[in-house]
């Protein structure tokens, strides 16, 4: 059996690679790893985002996890993150959440945590994926009468999740004029009700969720329409999240992207200042712009860097006690107040900052000064997954374009732990030469793949 685990779950295209099937056997697998055997029925709850396979798969669950004996509770369509900090506030042993993020409707994926609120470690999802790869996922016989669990429907999720969120912060000394894009996802059932508690002056913008209007044209990775409205509506700043709201990018008043290396310095800064930021350290993955890192040293901010994915980025926070990091793409992780990436979370602390200050977001924008940056997209076939890590001429092109480029600009390659695609993305100081670069590297790649 292929390895079912990437960097952000499990994920592929919904009743194709990720079946009923399969998360029949998730489910069991999860209540067979991640709970305690005891008197009491293991507790898991399950979320999910708004795409039409999320009910299917949401059901193939809950039977997996009530032929396991344990009891599933529904939170319904939920962002991520509240289903991470929910697991921990109702003492649940795992949390589960139905979603392929920013990818588009038809894929679909799932997200597990343990009973603390994080992400699995390797060797937890290695134990799940053991059990997925047997016959019989069960290691004891299939209860039976009132042994076997129940769905049990949760209803206070969302405000117990938007309470959390709007406490981190107090009352904005000054009313902004806010944009919010839902992304058609799971913002849509929390973004209004949580920026009402804090009093911001709000527009909510593509949060009319059918089934297959996720992350299309919208949210985090499409921010045409949320920079049309700022500007049309003279808001202060705008805010955009992805299907699952994890991940949060925003735009200033003039349009002008603030991705998550920007979002990052401003936090960042902020924290200092107040004494907040532990071991005065920031944590990013080689995705983030040089640019940042300049910043970080221009402001005595020391700089911390990860393999890809927001899991690594954690995994460092913890380890070293660090108490904030993230990635360009816009997971920010506030490990005060959240044990995972939270879009909401991250817009409130910027929105904060905002209105504590008599700046413009463009203000706030300029703080760090971004090298050109250029990425494309190589799609590969699965039987190529892995190669191009493993190929000398691929290796030996990184090693000499590397020194070639000095300190003037860099290029990371890697292959997605999401999709089947290599990434390649150069940064030079001369955004004219980012073009002839990426054309240089894409056909070295292809060449050497065929």
């Amino acid at each position: 059996m292929k390895k079912l685990f990437g960097t952000d779950g499990i994920r592929g295209i919904a009743n194709q690679e990720l079946t009923c099937e399969l998360a029949i056997k998730i489910g069991k697998a999860v209540a067979e790893v991640l709970t305690d055997s005891g008197e009491n029925k293991p507790k898991i709850l399950i979320g999910k985002d708004t795409r039409i396979s999320s009910d299917m798969l949401e059901s193939a669950l809950f039977a997996g996890i009530c032929s396991s004996g344990a009891e599933a509770f529904s939170l319904g369509v939920v962002p991520t993150p509240a289903v991470a900090y929910l697991t921990k506030k109702y003492s649940a042993d795992a949390g589960i959440m139905i979603s392929a993020s920013h990818n588009s409707y038809e894929f679909n994926g799932i997200k597990i945590f343990d009973r603390n609120g994080y992400k699995l470690p390797d060797e937890i999802e290695n134990k799940i994926e053991e059990l997925i790869a047997k016959h019989n996922v069960l290691t004891s016989p299939p209860p039976i009468g009132d042994k076997i669990g129940k769905i049990t429907k949760c209803e206070t999720a969302i405000s117990d999740y938007t309470k959390y969120v709007a406490e981190t912060v107090k009352t904005f000394p000054r009313r902004l004029k806010v944009a919010i894009d839902c992304a058609n996802g799971s913002a849509s059932t929390t973004a209004n009700l949580l920026f009402k508690k804090l009093n911001v002056d709000t527009a909510i913008i593509s949060s009319s969720p059918n089934g297959t209007n996720i992350n299309d044209n919208c949210g985090s990775t499409h921010l045409e329409n949320l920079r049309k409205y700022v500007k049309n509506n003279n808001c202060d700043i705008g805010i955009a999240f992805d299907g699952d709201a994890d991940r949060c990018l925003a735009v200033d008043e003039t349009g002008e992207t603030m991705d998550g290396d920007i979002i990052l310095a401003i936090c960042a800064k902020n924290l200092k200042e107040k004494g907040n930021l532990k071991n005065d350290t920031l944590v990013t993955t080689i995705m983030s712009n040089m640019g940042l890192k300049k910043f970080c040293s221009q402001n005595k901010i020391k700089f911390s860097e990860t393999k890809v994915g927001d899991r690594y980025v954690l995994e460092r926070m913890l380890k070293k006690g660090y108490s904030l990091g993230g990635e360009q793409s816009g997971h920010l992780i506030f490990l005060d107040y959240s044990t995972t990436g939270d879009g909401q979370l991250t817009a409130v602390q910027l929105i904060n900052i905002l209105a504590n200050s008599e700046l413009k977001a463009s203000d706030l924008r300029n703080l760090i000064k971004k090298y050109p940056q250029k990425s494309l997209n190589i799609n590969i076939k699965l039987s190529q997954k892995g190669m191009a890590a493993k190929n000398k001429n691929i290796n030996d092109y990184i090693k000499n374009i590397t020194n070639k480029l000095g300190e003037n600009g860099r290029i990371v390659l890697r292959e997605s732990g999401t999709e089947p695609k290599i990434r390649i993305m150069f940064e030079h100081e001369d955004e004219n030469k980012l073009d002839e670069l990426l054309t240089q590297a894409k056909k070295i790649v292809e060449n050497n793949l065929k």
